[in-house]
C-alpha cells in the first residue's frame, strides 16, 4: 500500500524539542517504513525520514518567523492532494484545513482528530463525515457529531526512555507554558509541599508566564529550564519523584504523561479529558480534583510502584501497538472502499 502521510510543518518532523503532532507522525511513519510499508512524509524540508521525503516549506514556521504560517500551509496541503492519486491512502495529522481539498481525490483519506482546538472547527469536520475516516486518539475527545473508525491512543519508542528507580526530591512540570496546562496550579501545588519544581517547556502564553510564572522563579525553589530536547527528557523525567499535570482543559491525550510513566514516574493529574485512560489511580499515579487533592497526592507518591509504571506503559503505550492499531484501520478502509466500488459497479 503506497501512503502519503501528511505532518504539520510548525516545526520539523521529527521536531527537535517540541511538536507533539509531528512526533507522533514521525514515529508511525518510521514503525510504517519498517515493516516494509511505502510511505512518502509530506513534511518541512529539514525533516527525516527512512520513507521518501515531499517537501516545499524549508523550516517549520515556528523556527523560522519570516515564513508567513497560511501560505505555507496551503502550498505544503495543496503539494500533497496534486499528487493524491499516485497513492492508495492519505493519512491526514493536519487538522481540519487539508479535508476541504477531499474533492480532488478519490483517494480515501483517514484523519487522526489530535484534538479541537475550539467548537468553532467541527463544522468542517462534520462537512466531511462519512466522505473521510476519523481516528480519534482518545475516547474521551470523541465529538457526538461525528463518526469514528476507531479509537488509537498515541505510542511512544520506550526504548528511549530510561527507567529509574530512585529519583530525585523534586517535583517537575513539563510542558507548555500556558494556562491549558496549568502552569500557575503546579507551582501552587510545590510551594503547599514545599517542594522544589523544575518547570520545563515553551512559553506559549507570554502574558500568562510573565504574570503568574515569572515572579516565582528564584532558579532554588522554582526552576524554568526552557524547552528541553530528546536527550535531556529522559533523564529529566525519570529523575523527578513525580510529574505534575494539573490541566485547566479536557486534554485529548497527554504524551508527557506517558513518558513519564515510561521512565518509572508516577504522574499527579487533574482528572479530566483523557486522563482517567491513561492513569490508573493509585497504581500509576493519582487522578486529583484541585490543588489540594494533588497536595495530598504528593504525600503518598511513595505508594506508587515505579515498576508498575513502567510496565503499564510497556503494555498499553509503545510504538509498536500504535503502527499496529494504525494497520488494522488501513485494510479495514481497503476493504470498505472496495466493497463501496463493487456496489457502484
Amino acid at each position: 500500500m503506497r501512503i502519503a502521510m501528511l505532518s504539520p510543518i510548525a516545526w520539523r518532523t521529527p521536531p527537535h524539542h517540541y511538536g507533539p503532532w509531528e512526533s507522533v507522525t514521525s514515529l508511525l511513519t518510521e514503525g510504517l517504513v519498517s515493516l516494509g510499508h511505502e510511505v512518502t512524509l509530506f513534511a518541512t524540508a529539514d525533516s527525516q525520514t527512512g520513507g521518501k521525503l515531499h517537501a516545499v516549506c524549508p523550516r517549520g514556521y515556528e523556527e523560522d518567523q519570516s515564513l508567513i504560517p497560511k501560505v505555507w500551509e496551503c502550498l505544503h496541503i495543496s503539494e500533497l492532494f496534486e499528487h493524491a492519486d499516485a497513492y492508495d491512502l492519505i493519512h491526514n495529522h493536519f487538522d481540519f484545513l487539508p479535508l476541504t481539498y477531499s474533492g480532488m481525490t478519490n483517494t480515501p483519506i483517514v484523519t487522526t482528530i489530535h484534538g479541537f482546538s475550539s467548537p468553532g472547527i467541527l463544522p468542517v469536520y462534520k462537512k466531511y463525515n462519512g466522505k473521510t475516516y476519523y481516528v480519534s486518539i482518545s475516547d474521551a475527545d470523541r465529538s457526538p457529531d461525528l463518526e469514528y473508525i476507531k479509537t488509537i491512543h498515541h505510542g511512544i519508542d520506550i526504548g528511549r526512555f530510561d527507567f529509574q528507580q530512585t529519583p530525585y526530591d523534586f517535583l517537575l512540570f513539563f510542558g507548555r507554558i500556558h494556562n491549558d496546562k496549568g502552569t500557575r496550579q503546579a507551582i501552587e501545588i510545590a510551594k503547599a509541599c514545599g517542594k522544589k519544581l523544575i518547570l520545563a517547556g515553551i512559553i506559549q502564553d507570554q502574558a500568562y508566564y510573565d504574570q503568574y510564572v515569572a515572579p516565582h522563579i528564584d532558579n532554588d525553589k522554582v526552576s524554568y529550564i526552557g524547552s528541553v530536547g530528546p536527550a535531556e527528557r529522559s533523564l529529566l523525567l525519570g529523575k523527578a519523584m513525580a510529574l505534575l499535570h494539573p490541566i485547566q482543559f479536557d486534554e485529548p491525550f497527554g504524551l508527557s504523561v506517558i513518558e513519564s510513566m515510561a521512565c518509572g514516574t508516577p504522574v499527579i493529574a487533574f482528572d479530566r479529558g483523557s486522563m482517567a485512560e491513561l492513569i490508573e489511580n493509585g497504581k500509576n499515579g493519582f487522578l486529583v480534583g484541585n490543588v489540594d487533592e494533588a497536595v495530598e497526592a504528593v504525600a503518598r507518591i511513595q505508594e506508587v510502584d515505579r515498576d508498575y509504571c513502567r510496565g503499564h506503559v510497556e503494555r498499553h503505550f509503545t510504538v509498536d501497538r500504535m503502527v499496529a492499531e494504525y494497520i488494522n484501520v488501513y485494510e479495514m478502509i481497503h476493504y470498505t472502499e472496495k466493497e463501496k466500488k463493487n456496489e457502484t459497479n
